[in-house]
């Protein structure tokens, strides 16, 4: 142990916690199931067929057709 005040002493292994309430405990099972299905869920999307190649045109602001472009 060193007497230096920068640095905190470390905090002791058997920390006790504070007791949650069983609705406090319903609401982090509901939360965890929640983040497990969104993450069952996150899939990527679809493969476009016959869409414009290169950008996404609605980002860029111009869409070629057939060596025409045309601005929104």
């Amino acid at each position: 142990m060193t007497d230096d005040p920068s640095r905190p002493e470390a905090a002791p292994a058997s920390v006790e916690r504070k007791v949650l309430s069983p609705a406090a405990q319903r609401a982090l099972a509901e939360a965890e199931a929640r983040r497990q299905a969104a993450a069952a869920d996150a899939k990527s999307p679809p493969k476009e067929f016959q869409g414009p190649k290169g950008p996404e045109p609605t980002r860029y602001g111009d869409w070629e057709n057939k060596g025409i472009a045309s601005d929104f």
